[in-house]
């Protein structure tokens, strides 16, 4: 789950120069460049809830249910994108989510979990997004960093929450550990500079940010469809 990314106090302008010579990291584009939708979908009611105890376990484990539709996707995607030249370095097994989301899924809501796994709209719109983009390294950044910087970082605050309001086990926020980066920070450094490394044009720059803000807006429509359906719960 994503909703918080480590924004940092003050950065250049999305649109401007880090200096005369040198043009604006992609990775810096990218924070300050979503800011607007980074804070709609962090103020998201369903977010607000779930996080302050409001709802049950069972809201928890439909979000866990969506976000796996969404993780499976950008994973396939970046299978693809790590056997292009462009793309290798910016694929990290360190990251990858579906195998901790499907244990959590078989502790909580036990071994027929996959009959539950049915994507509303919302979900099913944001997965054709991520694999639209095909094995092209720019859009699959684009949703990539959105998403698993939040988990390394905000990410890691929400599964604290859970097990604390709902009395989630350990065995069931397994999505939000990586017990392969026992350091976060280093390792969210490494991959912004693999990020700001890639040979893109400004166009393509420019469009891997558009992405990034359409990967905020899927995952505020994605609490969005969940709000409504614990609503009427």
């Amino acid at each position: 789950m994503t909703t918080t990314h480590d924004l940092p106090a003050a950065g250049p302008r999305a649109d401007g120069p880090a200096s005369a010579s040198e043009p604006t990291p992609l990775s810096t584009l990218l924070r300050e460049g979503t800011r607007p939708e980074h804070e709609a979908a962090e103020g998201s009611s369903f977010v607000e809830e779930l996080l302050s105890g409001r709802l049950t376990t069972d809201a928890y484990v439909d979000l866990a249910l969506q976000l796996h539709a969404v993780y499976v996707a950008l994973e396939e995607v970046g299978e693809q994108v790590r056997r292009t030249p462009a793309g290798a370095g910016v694929v990290f097994d360190e990251l990858r989510r579906v195998p901790a989301i499907e244990a959590d899924l078989a502790h909580l809501a036990g071994p027929g979990w996959r009959d539950r796994a049915v994507p509303l709209p919302a979900t099913a719109a944001y997965a054709a997004a991520i694999r639209a983009g095909g094995a092209e390294v720019g859009p699959y950044v684009a949703h990539a960093y959105t998403r698993y910087l939040g988990d390394l970082s905000g990410g890691q605050v929400i599964g604290r929450m859970v097990q604390r309001h709902y009395a989630v086990a350990d065995e069931g926020v397994g999505f939000y550990a990586f017990p392969a980066i026992p350091k976060p920070k280093p390792f969210k450094d490494l991959y912004r500079a693999r990020v700001d490394a890639l040979d893109l044009t400004d166009a393509q720059r420019a469009a891997v940010v558009d992405e990034a803000r359409a990967a905020f807006r899927h995952n505020r429509a994605l609490f969005a469809a969940l709000a409504e359906v614990h609503r009427a719960a």
